[in-house]
C-alpha cells in the first residue's frame, strides 16, 4: 500500500494538500498520515485543528513513498521549522517529495531543486534561501511542475499539484482522472 506523509506546520494552508489527501485516501486506497514538529495538534490558516499521527522525528523515508509539504503563514511569520534534513532524507531515499506555495521555497532551500525543473510562488521567494542554487531550472508558471520524483507548485495550484503528485507515485490512471477531473472544470 502506498503511504504519503503530510508534514504540517502551524498555520498550514489546508487547501493546498486537502485534494491530494482526499483523492489518495478515499478513492485510491492510499494511507495518508499527518505529522507535526512534535506530534502535537496544529491549526491551519482556515482554523482546521489537526491531531497528527506522528512527529517529524517519526517520518522515516523507509516507511513512506512520499513527503508532502503544504505552505502556510509560518514562513511569512518566520517561524516555520527547517524542513531541509527531512526533504533531503526523502529525496536521497528516492522517494517523492512535493512542496507547494511557501513550502516549495523551503524545498528549494534544501538544495534538491538545484538540478531539476521546478516552480513555486516566485523565484524571489526561493532565492531567500541561501541553500538554493537552482534559478536556471525555475519555471515561472501557474501549474505544478514535476521532474522525476520532485513536484513543486505555486499556492494557487492545488489541482495540478495533486495530479502531478499522483503521477509521480504511479497512481494516475482512469480512476484518478475520473474522480479529479471535475475539480479543474472551472479552469477550462
Amino acid at each position: 500500500m502506498t503511504r504519503i506523509a503530510i508534514a504540517l506546520a502551524e498555520d498550514f494552508a489546508d487547501w493546498e494538500c486537502a485534494l491530494l489527501m482526499a483523492a489518495a485516501r478515499a478513492y485510491l486506497g492510499v494511507e495518508v498520515l499527518t505529522a507535526s514538529p512534535d506530534g502535537r495538534p496544529v491549526t491551519s490558516m482556515g482554523g482546521l485543528k489537526v491531531t497528527p499521527d506522528l512527529s517529524f522525528a517519526d517520518l522515516d523515508p523507509a516507511r513512506f513513498d512520499a513527503l508532502v509539504l503544504p505552505g502556510g503563514l509560518s514562513w511569512e511569520k518566520g517561524v516555520a521549522p527547517d524542513f531541509s534534513p527531512l526533504v533531503r532524507a526523502f529525496n536521497d531515499a528516492g522517494k517523492v517529495v512535493g512542496g507547494i506555495c511557501a513550502a516549495a521555497s523551503a524545498v528549494a532551500g534544501s538544495g534538491i531543486l538545484d538540478g531539476v525543473a521546478h516552480t513555486g510562488n516566485s523565484l524571489a521567494s526561493h532565492q531567500k534561501y541561501p541553500g538554493y542554487h537552482g534559478a536556471a531550472h525555475y519555471m515561472d508558471r501557474p501549474q505544478a511542475v514535476s521532474d522525476g520524483k520532485v513536484v513543486t507548485a505555486p499556492g494557487t495550484a492545488p489541482y495540478t499539484f495533486t495530479v502531478e503528485m499522483l503521477k509521480a507515485l504511479d497512481l494516475w490512471g482512469p480512476e484518478a482522472e475520473a474522480e479529479l477531473s471535475a475539480f479543474s472544470a472551472e479552469h477550462r
